[in-house]
């Protein structure tokens, strides 16, 4: 059995969206079931795929928030 966690922000992939979409995080469960299949020969209905979204304000790196970390990188382009 194999359990996979994808974390993500809740930001959307477009312009005016707040989340990744539904036909999206079916893409990601059945790529990354795919990729367990394909490595490990584990069975589809033996994997486990559980998506978290994170507001982005609770995600950060680089010792700052995540909108902070962007605007800084913007800033030096």
């Amino acid at each position: 059995m194999a359990i996979v966690t994808i974390q993500i922000t809740r930001e959307g992939s477009a312009p005016g969206r707040v989340s990744a979409t539904a036909k999206e995080k079916a893409t990601l469960i059945k790529g990354v079931s795919q990729v367990l299949l394909d490595v490990l020969n584990q069975p589809l209905d033996a994997t486990f795929v559980v998506i978290e979204e994170v507001e982005l304000e609770n995600w950060g790196w680089g010792g700052l928030p995540a909108a902070e970390y962007r605007k800084r990188l913007q800033q030096r382009k």
